[in-house]
Protein backbone atom coordinates (compact mmCIF):
# COMPACT_ATOMS: atom_id res chain seq x y z
CA UNK A 1 0.00 0.00 0.00
CA UNK A 2 1.22 3.62 -0.76
CA UNK A 3 1.99 6.22 1.85
CA UNK A 4 2.10 9.93 2.00
CA UNK A 5 4.47 11.03 -0.95
CA UNK A 6 4.58 7.56 -2.44
CA UNK A 7 3.08 7.93 -5.93
CA UNK A 8 1.14 4.84 -6.10
CA UNK A 9 -1.24 3.11 -4.18
CA UNK A 10 -1.88 -0.98 -4.53
CA UNK A 11 -5.44 -2.13 -4.24
CA UNK A 12 -7.70 -5.73 -4.75
CA UNK A 13 -10.01 -7.23 -6.05
CA UNK A 14 -11.53 -10.40 -7.46
CA UNK A 15 -10.00 -10.21 -10.40
CA UNK A 16 -6.78 -9.09 -8.66
CA UNK A 17 -4.35 -6.65 -7.71
CA UNK A 18 -2.72 -3.11 -9.34
CA UNK A 19 -0.92 -0.25 -8.76
CA UNK A 20 -3.40 3.09 -8.94
CA UNK A 21 -1.86 6.62 -8.78
CA UNK A 22 -1.90 7.82 -5.40
CA UNK A 23 -3.84 10.93 -6.01
CA UNK A 24 -6.74 9.52 -7.55
CA UNK A 25 -10.08 9.52 -5.85
CA UNK A 26 -11.28 6.22 -6.95
CA UNK A 27 -10.11 2.96 -6.69
CA UNK A 28 -9.47 -0.26 -8.79
CA UNK A 29 -13.33 -1.59 -9.82
CA UNK A 30 -13.82 2.19 -11.36
CA UNK A 31 -10.46 1.77 -12.93
CA UNK A 32 -11.18 -1.25 -14.84
CA UNK A 33 -14.71 0.36 -15.90
CA UNK A 34 -13.07 3.06 -17.37
CA UNK A 35 -10.26 0.80 -19.64
CA UNK A 36 -13.34 -1.65 -20.07
CA UNK A 37 -16.63 1.05 -21.27
CA UNK A 38 -14.55 4.43 -22.36
CA UNK A 39 -17.37 4.41 -25.43
CA UNK A 40 -19.65 8.08 -25.08
CA UNK A 41 -17.42 10.30 -23.85
CA UNK A 42 -20.04 11.35 -21.44
CA UNK A 43 -19.43 10.28 -17.93
CA UNK A 44 -21.71 9.62 -14.85
CA UNK A 45 -20.81 13.13 -13.78
CA UNK A 46 -22.71 14.98 -16.68
CA UNK A 47 -26.04 13.34 -15.83
CA UNK A 48 -27.41 16.14 -13.94
CA UNK A 49 -28.07 15.19 -9.97
CA UNK A 50 -27.31 11.35 -11.02
CA UNK A 51 -24.07 11.21 -8.40
CA UNK A 52 -25.35 13.59 -6.24
CA UNK A 53 -28.17 11.02 -5.56
CA UNK A 54 -25.84 8.15 -5.01
CA UNK A 55 -23.67 9.78 -2.94
CA UNK A 56 -26.70 11.17 -0.55
CA UNK A 57 -28.21 7.37 -0.36
CA UNK A 58 -24.72 6.27 0.25
CA UNK A 59 -24.86 9.51 3.50
CA UNK A 60 -28.13 8.57 4.48
CA UNK A 61 -26.77 4.73 4.87
CA UNK A 62 -24.15 5.53 6.89
CA UNK A 63 -26.05 7.70 9.11
CA UNK A 64 -29.14 5.48 9.67
CA UNK A 65 -26.19 2.30 10.26
CA UNK A 66 -25.04 4.66 13.02
CA UNK A 67 -28.20 5.11 14.77
CA UNK A 68 -28.79 1.02 14.70
CA UNK A 69 -25.71 -0.02 15.35
CA UNK A 70 -24.29 -1.62 12.09
CA UNK A 71 -21.31 0.48 12.06
CA UNK A 72 -18.86 1.80 13.89
CA UNK A 73 -19.26 5.59 15.08
CA UNK A 74 -15.94 6.96 13.60
CA UNK A 75 -16.42 4.96 10.58
CA UNK A 76 -19.62 6.43 9.67
CA UNK A 77 -19.26 9.57 10.35
CA UNK A 78 -16.02 9.63 7.95
CA UNK A 79 -18.66 8.36 5.33
CA UNK A 80 -21.14 11.30 6.36
CA UNK A 81 -18.32 13.84 6.12
CA UNK A 82 -16.90 12.56 2.97
CA UNK A 83 -20.34 12.82 1.62
CA UNK A 84 -21.05 16.34 2.37
CA UNK A 85 -17.86 17.60 1.10
CA UNK A 86 -18.78 15.82 -2.09
CA UNK A 87 -22.08 17.25 -2.13
CA UNK A 88 -20.56 20.82 -1.70
CA UNK A 89 -18.82 20.24 -4.66
CA UNK A 90 -18.46 17.23 -6.39
CA UNK A 91 -14.92 17.10 -8.93
CA UNK A 92 -16.46 15.65 -11.91
CA UNK A 93 -12.77 14.02 -12.69
CA UNK A 94 -13.65 11.67 -9.67
CA UNK A 95 -16.61 9.55 -11.33
CA UNK A 96 -14.76 8.94 -14.93
CA UNK A 97 -17.40 6.06 -15.72
CA UNK A 98 -18.86 6.13 -18.92
CA UNK A 99 -23.04 6.11 -18.77
CA UNK A 100 -22.78 3.36 -21.34
CA UNK A 101 -21.77 0.35 -19.29
CA UNK A 102 -23.01 -3.22 -18.31
CA UNK A 103 -23.70 -4.73 -15.22
CA UNK A 104 -26.63 -3.03 -14.73
CA UNK A 105 -24.76 -0.11 -13.10
CA UNK A 106 -22.24 -1.69 -10.45
CA UNK A 107 -19.40 0.01 -12.08
CA UNK A 108 -21.58 3.55 -10.97
CA UNK A 109 -22.06 2.38 -8.02
CA UNK A 110 -18.80 1.04 -6.85
CA UNK A 111 -17.70 4.60 -8.37
CA UNK A 112 -19.20 6.23 -5.73
CA UNK A 113 -18.16 4.06 -2.83
CA UNK A 114 -14.21 3.72 -3.58
CA UNK A 115 -14.62 7.66 -4.34
CA UNK A 116 -16.25 7.77 -0.40
CA UNK A 117 -13.76 5.01 1.18
CA UNK A 118 -10.77 6.85 0.02
CA UNK A 119 -12.02 10.15 1.32
CA UNK A 120 -12.95 8.40 4.34
CA UNK A 121 -10.00 7.06 5.07
CA UNK A 122 -7.88 9.87 4.09
CA UNK A 123 -9.36 11.68 6.65
CA UNK A 124 -8.93 8.95 9.48
CA UNK A 125 -5.50 7.78 8.48
CA UNK A 126 -4.37 10.24 6.14
CA UNK A 127 -4.17 7.60 3.32
CA UNK A 128 -6.70 6.82 0.26
CA UNK A 129 -7.16 3.07 -0.04
CA UNK A 130 -9.80 0.35 1.00
CA UNK A 131 -8.86 0.73 4.42
CA UNK A 132 -9.67 1.27 7.32
CA UNK A 133 -12.62 2.32 5.06
CA UNK A 134 -13.80 -0.40 2.55
CA UNK A 135 -15.98 0.34 -0.25
CA UNK A 136 -17.93 -2.81 -0.59
CA UNK A 137 -17.89 -2.99 3.84
CA UNK A 138 -18.83 0.08 4.94
CA UNK A 139 -20.23 2.33 1.80
CA UNK A 140 -22.06 -0.13 0.46
CA UNK A 141 -23.58 -2.03 4.19
CA UNK A 142 -26.72 -2.43 3.35
CA UNK A 143 -27.23 -1.91 -0.14
CA UNK A 144 -26.99 -3.32 -3.56
CA UNK A 145 -26.18 -1.86 -7.07
CA UNK A 146 -29.60 -3.34 -7.27
CA UNK A 147 -31.48 -0.76 -5.44
CA UNK A 148 -29.28 1.77 -5.19
CA UNK A 149 -28.97 2.81 -8.77
CA UNK A 150 -32.60 2.77 -9.64
CA UNK A 151 -33.34 4.83 -6.43
CA UNK A 152 -30.44 7.15 -7.54
CA UNK A 153 -32.25 7.63 -11.38
CA UNK A 154 -35.48 8.13 -9.66
CA UNK A 155 -34.04 10.96 -7.26
CA UNK A 156 -31.78 12.63 -10.41
CA UNK A 157 -34.85 12.60 -12.63
CA UNK A 158 -37.54 13.76 -10.16
CA UNK A 159 -35.33 17.12 -9.90
CA UNK A 160 -34.64 17.16 -13.75
CA UNK A 161 -38.58 17.14 -14.18
CA UNK A 162 -38.94 19.92 -12.09
CA UNK A 163 -36.43 21.79 -14.04
CA UNK A 164 -38.25 20.75 -16.99
CA UNK A 165 -41.32 22.22 -15.55
CA UNK A 166 -39.80 25.60 -15.02
CA UNK A 167 -39.21 26.03 -18.39
CA UNK A 168 -42.31 24.75 -19.71
CA UNK A 169 -43.88 27.92 -17.03
CA UNK A 170 -41.86 30.44 -19.06
CA UNK A 171 -43.35 29.13 -22.29
CA UNK A 172 -47.24 28.99 -21.01
CA UNK A 173 -46.39 32.44 -19.97
CA UNK A 174 -45.25 33.69 -23.18
CA UNK A 175 -48.33 31.95 -24.75
CA UNK A 176 -50.50 33.66 -22.20
CA UNK A 177 -48.93 36.82 -23.37
CA UNK A 178 -50.01 36.30 -27.34
CA UNK A 179 -52.90 35.36 -26.44
CA UNK A 180 -53.57 39.02 -24.69
CA UNK A 181 -52.07 40.64 -27.91
CA UNK A 182 -54.43 38.46 -30.55
CA UNK A 183 -57.67 38.65 -28.66
CA UNK A 184 -59.10 40.94 -31.84
CA UNK A 185 -57.28 39.18 -34.59
CA UNK A 186 -59.60 36.74 -36.33
CA UNK A 187 -58.19 34.39 -39.03
CA UNK A 188 -58.78 31.84 -41.11
CA UNK A 189 -58.73 28.14 -38.96
CA UNK A 190 -57.44 25.35 -41.28
CA UNK A 191 -58.21 21.66 -41.10
CA UNK A 192 -56.32 19.45 -43.78
CA UNK A 193 -54.39 22.37 -44.74
CA UNK A 194 -57.91 23.79 -46.58
CA UNK A 195 -59.53 26.71 -45.36
CA UNK A 196 -61.82 26.37 -42.52
CA UNK A 197 -64.47 28.68 -40.25
CA UNK A 198 -62.53 32.03 -38.96
CA UNK A 199 -61.01 31.77 -35.27
CA UNK A 200 -59.10 34.30 -33.37
CA UNK A 201 -55.46 34.02 -33.00
CA UNK A 202 -55.89 33.91 -29.56
CA UNK A 203 -58.46 30.87 -29.45
CA UNK A 204 -55.64 29.43 -31.53
CA UNK A 205 -52.87 30.08 -29.25
CA UNK A 206 -54.73 28.98 -26.34
CA UNK A 207 -55.29 25.56 -27.43
CA UNK A 208 -51.22 25.48 -27.42
CA UNK A 209 -51.36 27.28 -24.37
CA UNK A 210 -53.49 24.78 -22.86
CA UNK A 211 -51.93 21.49 -23.72
CA UNK A 212 -48.53 22.45 -22.46
CA UNK A 213 -50.40 23.29 -19.23
CA UNK A 214 -52.08 19.61 -19.41
CA UNK A 215 -48.38 18.25 -19.77
CA UNK A 216 -47.23 20.30 -16.63
CA UNK A 217 -49.52 19.26 -15.05
CA UNK A 218 -48.87 15.75 -16.10
CA UNK A 219 -45.07 16.30 -15.13
CA UNK A 220 -45.61 17.09 -10.97
CA UNK A 221 -48.11 13.60 -11.05
CA UNK A 222 -44.26 11.50 -12.42
CA UNK A 223 -42.20 14.23 -10.11
CA UNK A 224 -44.20 12.79 -7.17
CA UNK A 225 -44.05 9.14 -8.28
CA UNK A 226 -40.26 9.76 -8.09
CA UNK A 227 -40.58 9.69 -4.23
CA UNK A 228 -41.24 5.86 -4.30
CA UNK A 229 -37.77 3.90 -4.08
CA UNK A 230 -36.39 0.64 -4.04
CA UNK A 231 -33.94 1.25 -1.48
CA UNK A 232 -33.55 -1.50 0.97
CA UNK A 233 -34.82 -4.21 -2.21
CA UNK A 234 -31.18 -5.48 -2.20
CA UNK A 235 -30.36 -7.77 -4.86
CA UNK A 236 -33.11 -9.39 -5.38
CA UNK A 237 -36.10 -7.46 -3.68
CA UNK A 238 -35.61 -9.36 -0.30
CA UNK A 239 -34.21 -7.42 1.46
CA UNK A 240 -30.81 -9.32 2.38
CA UNK A 241 -28.42 -8.05 4.32
CA UNK A 242 -30.51 -5.12 5.08
CA UNK A 243 -32.58 -5.22 8.33
CA UNK A 244 -35.61 -3.45 9.16
CA UNK A 245 -34.52 -1.10 11.44
CA UNK A 246 -32.15 0.13 8.82
CA UNK A 247 -34.87 -0.13 6.02
CA UNK A 248 -36.81 2.79 8.42
CA UNK A 249 -33.55 4.75 9.42
CA UNK A 250 -32.02 5.00 6.14
CA UNK A 251 -35.75 6.61 4.64
CA UNK A 252 -35.92 8.81 7.87
CA UNK A 253 -32.06 10.71 7.10
CA UNK A 254 -32.67 10.43 3.47
CA UNK A 255 -35.58 12.58 3.85
CA UNK A 256 -34.10 14.71 6.82
CA UNK A 257 -31.10 15.56 4.62
CA UNK A 258 -33.37 16.21 1.16
CA UNK A 259 -36.05 17.48 2.68
CA UNK A 260 -38.49 15.43 -0.06
CA UNK A 261 -40.80 12.76 1.60
CA UNK A 262 -38.92 9.69 -0.26
CA UNK A 263 -40.65 5.82 0.57
CA UNK A 264 -40.36 2.83 0.00
CA UNK A 265 -42.23 1.52 -3.02
CA UNK A 266 -44.62 -0.99 -2.50
CA UNK A 267 -43.79 -4.24 -3.69
CA UNK A 268 -39.61 -4.30 -4.03
CA UNK A 269 -39.82 -7.31 -6.53
CA UNK A 270 -41.64 -5.16 -9.24
CA UNK A 271 -39.51 -2.43 -8.63
CA UNK A 272 -36.32 -4.43 -9.47
CA UNK A 273 -38.06 -6.35 -12.21
CA UNK A 274 -39.86 -3.98 -14.25
CA UNK A 275 -39.09 -0.59 -15.59
CA UNK A 276 -42.69 0.30 -17.27
CA UNK A 277 -42.00 3.57 -15.10
CA UNK A 278 -39.34 4.66 -17.42
CA UNK A 279 -41.89 4.31 -20.00
CA UNK A 280 -44.08 6.69 -18.59
CA UNK A 281 -41.56 9.24 -17.66
CA UNK A 282 -40.49 8.75 -21.36
CA UNK A 283 -44.13 8.86 -22.71
CA UNK A 284 -44.57 12.19 -20.66
CA UNK A 285 -41.39 14.00 -22.28
CA UNK A 286 -42.66 12.81 -25.79
CA UNK A 287 -45.86 14.04 -25.42
CA UNK A 288 -43.64 17.88 -24.64
CA UNK A 289 -41.47 17.34 -27.71
CA UNK A 290 -44.45 16.10 -29.88
CA UNK A 291 -46.51 19.49 -29.11
CA UNK A 292 -43.48 21.40 -29.31
CA UNK A 293 -43.15 20.32 -32.28
CA UNK A 294 -46.64 20.20 -33.78
CA UNK A 295 -46.17 24.25 -32.55
CA UNK A 296 -42.98 24.94 -33.76
CA UNK A 297 -44.14 23.43 -37.42
CA UNK A 298 -47.50 25.42 -37.05
CA UNK A 299 -45.72 28.20 -36.70
CA UNK A 300 -43.44 27.69 -39.43
CA UNK A 301 -46.37 27.64 -41.68
CA UNK A 302 -48.37 30.82 -40.45
CA UNK A 303 -45.60 32.80 -40.93
CA UNK A 304 -44.38 31.51 -43.83
CA UNK A 305 -43.81 33.50 -47.25
CA UNK A 306 -43.95 36.50 -46.17
CA UNK A 307 -45.41 38.06 -49.52
CA UNK A 308 -46.11 33.92 -51.24
CA UNK A 309 -47.23 32.04 -48.23
CA UNK A 310 -49.55 32.29 -45.35
CA UNK A 311 -48.21 35.25 -43.99
CA UNK A 312 -50.36 35.66 -41.13
CA UNK A 313 -47.72 36.01 -38.51
CA UNK A 314 -43.92 37.34 -38.10
CA UNK A 315 -41.47 35.69 -35.85
CA UNK A 316 -39.32 37.74 -34.71
CA UNK A 317 -35.72 37.90 -36.72
CA UNK A 318 -32.83 36.78 -34.59
CA UNK A 319 -29.92 36.01 -37.55
CA UNK A 320 -29.68 36.04 -41.32
CA UNK A 321 -31.91 33.09 -43.38
CA UNK A 322 -29.57 33.11 -46.13
CA UNK A 323 -25.88 33.21 -47.41
CA UNK A 324 -26.87 34.16 -50.49
CA UNK A 325 -30.33 35.54 -50.65
CA UNK A 326 -30.28 38.87 -48.97
CA UNK A 327 -33.21 39.79 -47.05
CA UNK A 328 -34.55 36.55 -46.06
CA UNK A 329 -35.51 35.36 -42.36
CA UNK A 330 -35.80 31.86 -41.52
CA UNK A 331 -37.56 30.39 -39.01
CA UNK A 332 -34.47 28.98 -37.01
CA UNK A 333 -35.77 28.95 -33.49
CA UNK A 334 -38.85 26.74 -34.53
CA UNK A 335 -36.53 24.68 -36.63
CA UNK A 336 -33.89 23.88 -33.76
CA UNK A 337 -37.23 23.43 -31.63
CA UNK A 338 -38.08 20.77 -33.94
CA UNK A 339 -35.03 19.10 -34.00
CA UNK A 340 -34.94 18.89 -30.04
CA UNK A 341 -38.56 17.20 -30.33
CA UNK A 342 -37.36 14.64 -32.68
CA UNK A 343 -34.14 13.89 -30.41
CA UNK A 344 -36.40 12.87 -27.77
CA UNK A 345 -39.03 11.22 -29.96
CA UNK A 346 -35.63 8.88 -30.58
CA UNK A 347 -35.10 8.73 -26.90
CA UNK A 348 -38.40 7.26 -26.51
CA UNK A 349 -37.49 4.29 -28.56
CA UNK A 350 -34.19 3.79 -27.02
CA UNK A 351 -36.44 3.73 -23.01
CA UNK A 352 -39.08 1.75 -24.58
CA UNK A 353 -36.89 -1.23 -25.84
CA UNK A 354 -34.77 -0.90 -23.33
CA UNK A 355 -37.53 -1.09 -20.12
CA UNK A 356 -37.92 -4.83 -21.58
CA UNK A 357 -34.95 -6.39 -19.17
CA UNK A 358 -35.36 -10.38 -18.45
CA UNK A 359 -36.09 -11.98 -14.56
CA UNK A 360 -35.43 -10.53 -11.69
CA UNK A 361 -33.42 -7.01 -13.17
CA UNK A 362 -33.93 -4.71 -15.32
CA UNK A 363 -30.28 -4.00 -16.11
CA UNK A 364 -30.18 -1.55 -18.71
CA UNK A 365 -31.01 1.65 -16.56
CA UNK A 366 -27.99 3.40 -17.56
CA UNK A 367 -29.12 4.28 -20.99
CA UNK A 368 -32.74 4.70 -19.72
CA UNK A 369 -31.08 6.97 -17.40
CA UNK A 370 -29.09 8.62 -20.25
CA UNK A 371 -32.23 8.82 -22.55
CA UNK A 372 -34.47 10.06 -19.85
CA UNK A 373 -31.75 12.51 -18.69
CA UNK A 374 -30.77 14.03 -22.52
CA UNK A 375 -34.36 14.57 -23.85
CA UNK A 376 -35.35 16.61 -20.61
CA UNK A 377 -31.97 18.27 -20.91
CA UNK A 378 -32.52 19.11 -24.43
CA UNK A 379 -36.04 20.70 -23.86
CA UNK A 380 -35.03 22.34 -20.43
CA UNK A 381 -32.38 24.47 -22.13
CA UNK A 382 -34.34 24.60 -25.70
CA UNK A 383 -37.64 25.83 -24.06
CA UNK A 384 -36.63 29.01 -22.41
CA UNK A 385 -34.26 30.09 -25.66
CA UNK A 386 -37.74 29.50 -28.25
CA UNK A 387 -39.93 31.71 -25.57
CA UNK A 388 -37.89 34.41 -24.87
CA UNK A 389 -36.63 34.51 -28.47
CA UNK A 390 -39.53 33.99 -30.12
CA UNK A 391 -42.86 33.33 -28.39
CA UNK A 392 -43.08 36.13 -26.97
CA UNK A 393 -42.32 38.63 -29.66
CA UNK A 394 -44.69 36.76 -32.34
CA UNK A 395 -46.01 39.75 -34.30
CA UNK A 396 -49.60 39.13 -36.28
CA UNK A 397 -50.59 40.43 -39.70
CA UNK A 398 -54.55 41.49 -38.57
CA UNK A 399 -55.44 42.68 -42.22
CA UNK A 400 -54.19 39.90 -43.75
CA UNK A 401 -55.78 37.14 -41.15
CA UNK A 402 -58.82 39.74 -41.29
CA UNK A 403 -59.08 38.77 -45.67
CA UNK A 404 -58.14 35.73 -45.65
CA UNK A 405 -60.81 34.96 -43.15
CA UNK A 406 -63.48 37.40 -44.53
CA UNK A 407 -62.89 35.51 -48.22
CA UNK A 408 -63.27 31.57 -47.29
CA UNK A 409 -65.94 29.39 -48.87
CA UNK A 410 -66.57 28.42 -45.22
CA UNK A 411 -68.57 30.68 -44.36
CA UNK A 412 -71.13 28.98 -46.33
CA UNK A 413 -71.34 26.68 -43.47
CA UNK A 414 -73.42 30.12 -41.72
CA UNK A 415 -75.65 29.12 -44.72
CA UNK A 416 -76.52 25.96 -43.97
CA UNK A 417 -77.30 26.45 -39.98
CA UNK A 418 -79.97 29.05 -41.79
CA UNK A 419 -81.37 27.44 -44.99
CA UNK A 420 -79.96 23.67 -45.31
CA UNK A 421 -76.84 21.72 -46.56
CA UNK A 422 -77.49 21.92 -50.32
CA UNK A 423 -78.52 25.22 -50.59
CA UNK A 424 -75.29 26.55 -49.09
CA UNK A 425 -73.58 24.06 -51.07
CA UNK A 426 -74.70 25.34 -54.19
CA UNK A 427 -73.70 29.01 -53.04
CA UNK A 428 -70.55 28.21 -51.91
CA UNK A 429 -70.11 26.57 -55.37
CA UNK A 430 -71.04 29.61 -57.50
CA UNK A 431 -68.65 31.72 -55.37
CA UNK A 432 -65.87 29.32 -55.84
CA UNK A 433 -66.60 29.38 -59.78
CA UNK A 434 -66.92 33.28 -60.08
CA UNK A 435 -63.98 33.88 -57.71
CA UNK A 436 -66.52 36.09 -55.08
CA UNK A 437 -67.09 35.70 -51.59
CA UNK A 438 -69.48 33.68 -50.27
CA UNK A 439 -71.95 37.01 -49.28
CA UNK A 440 -71.76 38.26 -52.79
CA UNK A 441 -72.60 34.92 -53.82
CA UNK A 442 -75.79 34.67 -51.59
CA UNK A 443 -76.85 37.71 -53.14
CA UNK A 444 -75.98 37.01 -56.62
CA UNK A 445 -78.29 33.43 -56.04
CA UNK A 446 -81.19 35.48 -54.68
CA UNK A 447 -80.98 34.06 -51.43
CA UNK A 448 -81.01 37.22 -49.46
CA UNK A 449 -80.60 41.59 -50.35
CA UNK A 450 -77.38 43.55 -50.10
CA UNK A 451 -78.54 44.77 -46.63
CA UNK A 452 -79.37 41.24 -45.53
CA UNK A 453 -75.79 39.96 -46.15
CA UNK A 454 -74.62 42.77 -45.48
CA UNK A 455 -75.90 42.72 -42.02
CA UNK A 456 -74.82 38.75 -42.26
CA UNK A 457 -71.59 39.02 -42.95
CA UNK A 458 -69.95 42.33 -41.81
CA UNK A 459 -68.89 41.23 -38.35
CA UNK A 460 -66.96 38.01 -38.66
CA UNK A 461 -65.30 38.18 -36.12
CA UNK A 462 -68.67 37.23 -34.48
CA UNK A 463 -68.07 33.53 -35.95
CA UNK A 464 -65.53 32.79 -34.02
CA UNK A 465 -67.89 33.57 -30.99
CA UNK A 466 -70.34 30.93 -30.36
CA UNK A 467 -72.66 33.21 -28.20
CA UNK A 468 -72.12 36.04 -30.79
CA UNK A 469 -72.82 33.52 -33.84
CA UNK A 470 -76.11 32.67 -32.09
CA UNK A 471 -77.20 35.83 -31.87
CA UNK A 472 -76.27 36.96 -34.89
CA UNK A 473 -78.42 33.75 -36.68
CA UNK A 474 -81.32 34.58 -34.44
CA UNK A 475 -81.30 38.22 -35.43
CA UNK A 476 -80.91 37.40 -38.98
CA UNK A 477 -83.83 34.84 -38.71
CA UNK A 478 -86.07 37.61 -37.23
CA UNK A 479 -85.17 40.04 -39.69
CA UNK A 480 -85.72 37.62 -42.33
CA UNK A 481 -89.46 36.99 -41.58
CA UNK A 482 -90.83 39.60 -42.94
CA UNK A 483 -89.80 38.64 -46.80
CA UNK A 484 -90.68 34.97 -48.06
CA UNK A 485 -87.49 32.36 -47.37
CA UNK A 486 -86.30 31.25 -50.76
CA UNK A 487 -87.08 27.82 -51.25
CA UNK A 488 -84.97 24.53 -50.16
CA UNK A 489 -83.64 21.25 -51.45
CA UNK A 490 -81.09 23.37 -53.72
CA UNK A 491 -83.52 24.92 -56.07
CA UNK A 492 -82.28 28.59 -56.19
CA UNK A 493 -84.57 31.62 -57.10
CA UNK A 494 -82.82 33.65 -59.84
CA UNK A 495 -82.60 37.24 -59.98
Amino acid sequence: MGGPGLPFREETDALGARLLPADVAYGIQTARAVENFSISGRTIAGIEGFVPAIVTIKQAAARAHRRTGGLDAAIAGAIDWAASDYLCDPPAGDFPVDIYHGGGGTAANMNVNEVLANRASELLCGIRGPAPVHPNTHVNMGQSTNDVIPSAMKMAVGGQLATLRAALAELIEALRGREAAFADVVKLARTCLQDALPITLAQQFSGYRAAFERQAADLVALEAACLGLPLGATAVGTCFGASADYRGAVFEELSAITGKAYHAEDNLFDALQNADFWVRVSSGLKSVALTLSKFSADLRLMSSGPRAGLGEIELPAVQPGSSIMPGKVNPVLPEMMMQVAFRVIGNDATVTRAAEGELDLNVWESIILEAVSESVRLMARAIPLFAANCVAGIRANAERCLADASGSLALSTVLAALYDYPTASAVAKHAAEQGISVRDAAVAQGLMTVDEAQALFADIAAFADPARAEDLIARFRVLKQGRHLPACNGHMPRV
